[in-house]
């Protein structure tokens, strides 16, 4: 037996409730079950329980043997002096509170089916890649649909809450935590935290100073990204360079140091040089582009913003002084796909949230519907596993399902678990 499991009988109500019994023999029934707390202290809290004749409203804690109450040393600590229940599989002992009251308890030991746990003990001991590998087309599309719709709701808490302490780092200014995050998206997985760097060692006002000139747009940026601090045969960096020479010192500008920047096993599209030169273009294209992004709703038009061809130099070159065949370097398709799905959307979500505006809201999700299902290992398996994944909507709610729910097996917390137990 496990907590989990007791835990799960107890807020799913699968206790047999014509049987339930305190330990000083009064019967009990069960008014509310309370809401689970995943912090410190007791299981459940503001739960309401009819013991005999007597409503009681308080706490409710949980453990496979009632003697693990005075191992976790509750009985000396007051927190836990508003439990009316102690709900047990094994009532084992006799415990008190830390004013030598006696905790009721509550065995449940017989109260309720066994099968339940067999099936529960199989999809913890699975081996599958998915503990409901073999039980998940039996699982209506309408409750993975529904399951999937309230996973990408908690995939996006989770991803906003980075930008809600950015945030009141900078004093509740939208725009200028909006061009980090920006930033940090362009550096992808493996230089998003030097791009972060860069956009906060480099004040997105300062830009906007010279937002009508490229060249000193990318003089800040590389000069401030520490590309700039050695010798180069081409004209263009030398002209950055000097350039540069004049611009840190009136903005007391102090460059990164340049090994920060990765470029190992990075396709030349991807090299952090290129990505500078693409995020120097969006700048000098876009002015007050988070405004923009809240009053657009066509993807299209979204996608157009993002559209960064650098200048001239980058068309034969991916690093400096370094010749390359004659190409157009925007950022790529699948770039600004993810661009969206993992900083547009979250904004768009967290804007809504701040300002209880529903609308932003809906505009996150309904952008999510809109761009294509990422590719990856993941998504492939449950594509084989028979799950429709029509969008970003569906690939993003998977991967939380997949990487917080299954991977954890999880299962007790999940709707498709609890639907698969149900119908044991």
């Amino acid at each position: 037996m496990t907590e989990k499991f007791l835990h799960y009988l107890w807020k799913m109500k699968l206790l047999q409730p014509d049987q339930l019994q305190a330990s000083s023999g009064e019967k009990i029934q069960i008014l509310k079950v309370g809401e689970h707390n995943h912090n410190a202290g007791p299981d459940f809290l503001n739960a309401r329980i009819r013991i005999g004749k007597t409503e009681w409203a308080g706490t409710v804690e949980i453990h496979v043997k009632s003697a693990e109450w005075n191992q976790h040393r509750h009985d000396q600590d007051k927190a836990y002096n508003n439990v009316i229940l102690h709900v047990v599989y094994e009532n084992d002992e006799e415990v008190f509170h830390d004013d030598g009251t006696p905790v009721l308890s509550l065995e449940v030991k017989d109260l309720f089916d066994s099968k339940l746990f067999d099936s529960y003990q199989l999809l913890m001991n699975s081996a599958s890649w998915i503990p409901c590998e073999k039980n998940l087309q039996s699982v209506s599309s309408i409750t993975i649909r529904q399951w999937l719709h309230r996973l990408m709701i908690e995939r996006l808490e989770e991803k906003t809450q980075p930008i809600i302490e950015s945030l009141a780092e900078n004093q509740n200014n939208w725009e200028d935590t909006f061009y980090q995050f920006i930033a940090s998206a362009f550096g992808a997985k493996v230089n998003a935290e030097p791009f972060q760097m860069l956009a906060r060692s480099l004040p997105v006002k300062v830009l906007a100073k010279h937002k009508s000139s490229l060249f000193q747009l990318e003089t800040l940026l590389f000069g401030t990204a520490g590309f700039l601090d050695e010798k180069f045969a081409d004209d263009y960096p030398n002209q950055l360079k000097k350039e540069f020479d004049f611009l840190r010192k009136k903005y007391a500008l102090q460059p990164m140091k340049k090994h920060v920047w990765k470029f190992l096993r990075l396709r030349p599209a991807n090299f952090p040089t290129l990505r500078i030169a693409q995020f120097a273009q969006l700048v000098f294209n876009a002015t007050h582009l988070l405004s923009k992004i809240l009053e657009t709703q066509d993807v299209k038009k979204l996608f157009s913003y993002f559209d960064c061809e650098p200048s001239e130099y980058w068309l034969t070159h991916y690093r400096f002084d370094k010749l390359s065949p004659l190409k157009k370097k925007t950022l790529g398709e699948n770039a600004i796909e993810l661009l969206m799905i993992n900083t547009v959307v979250p904004f768009l979500f967290v804007y809504g949230k701040m300002r209880d505006e529903d609308s932003y809201i809906n505009q996150s999700l309904h952008l999510l519907e809109q761009l294509p299902a990422e590719e990856n290992q993941i998504i492939t398996r449950w594509k084989g596993s028979g799950v429709a994944v029509k969008s970003a909507f569906d690939s993003q709610a998977l991967l939380q399902l997949k990487n917080k729910y299954c991977t954890n097996f999880r299962c007790l917390d999940c709707a498709i678990g609890h639907k698969i137990l149900s119908t044991t």
